[in-house]
């Protein structure tokens, strides 16, 4: 194959969009099972306020995303929040919402997991 292959990245380049869009449907998922528009999932920054909303953080804490460091720590603890809300252990939270996304939105989207409130509130 030539390297100037036009095709190289097509077919990952359709995996990252496929990928890009089932955790949208998941996310999608997850808001509406909290009592949430769905459709905010797609819009950026707001959809992190809708989920600060969710695991009852307020609004300003999308600043402290911007700030390096310290994005570390509040995703953390937004993705425990999170976990918490739909009755899960601190562990999902962490590995299955902050380490492998990919697996636990789905998981919380798609699965049995109910809203039980915001878990900071």
């Amino acid at each position: 194959m030539d390297q100037n292959d036009s095709s190289v990245g097509i077919i990952p380049g359709i995996i990252g969009l496929a990928i890009g869009i089932f955790l949208i449907a998941a996310t999608w998922k997850i808001f509406t099972k909290a009592g949430k528009p769905g459709w905010a999932a797609i819009i950026p920054f707001y959809n992190i306020y809708v989920q600060l909303k969710i695991v009852g953080r307020p609004g300003w804490w999308l600043i402290l995303l911007l700030i390096p460091l310290v994005n570390i720590v509040i995703s953390v603890i937004i993705a425990l929040d999170l976990a918490k809300s739909f009755g899960k252990s601190g562990a999902f939270g962490f590995f299955g919402l902050w380490l492998f996304g990919i697996v636990g939105y789905p998981i919380l989207g798609f699965g049995s997991a109910t809203y039980q409130g915001p878990a900071a509130a």
